[in-house]
């Protein structure tokens, strides 16, 4: 219970980050390019790549690897744990799962959103 605290806690703090930067793009400055989108991705690589290497390397502290990792990168950008999941992939030698996991992630995920975005579902 207690991690599952955590994560909804670094979710959330994930969340309102997120908003923060949309909020600065949208208001900063016009442009059609999702720059905040793009921000908070690479944002959440940056914190995702350093804490799993401090995690892997020097620390193996389960309640702040679920605040930060699990909680407050899945909270900002769920594009980090995609990342580091495809990272992984390519580390154990798995590089035909890694470009697997990438066309498939993205190929199948943007026709979801094209699609259902043009249907009368909901």
């Amino acid at each position: 219970m207690k991690n599952v605290l955590l994560v909804f806690v670094g979710g959330g703090a994930g969340s309102v980050v997120r908003y923060g930067m949309s909020w600065l793009f949208t208001n900063g400055f016009r442009s059609v390019f999702p720059w905040a989108t793009l921000a908070s991705n690479l944002l959440s690589c940056v914190v995702m790549g350093l804490a799993a290497g401090y995690f892997m390397n020097k620390v193996d502290n389960v309640p702040l690897r679920m605040l930060l990792l699990t909680g407050f990168c899945g909270g900002f950008s769920t594009f980090s744990a995609f990342s580091f999941e495809t990272v992984e992939l390519m580390r154990t030698g798995q590089m035909t799962f890694a470009v697997l996991n990438v066309a498939v992630s993205i190929t199948v995920c943007f026709l979801a959103i094209y699609f259902l975005s043009k249907s009368n579902l909901i």
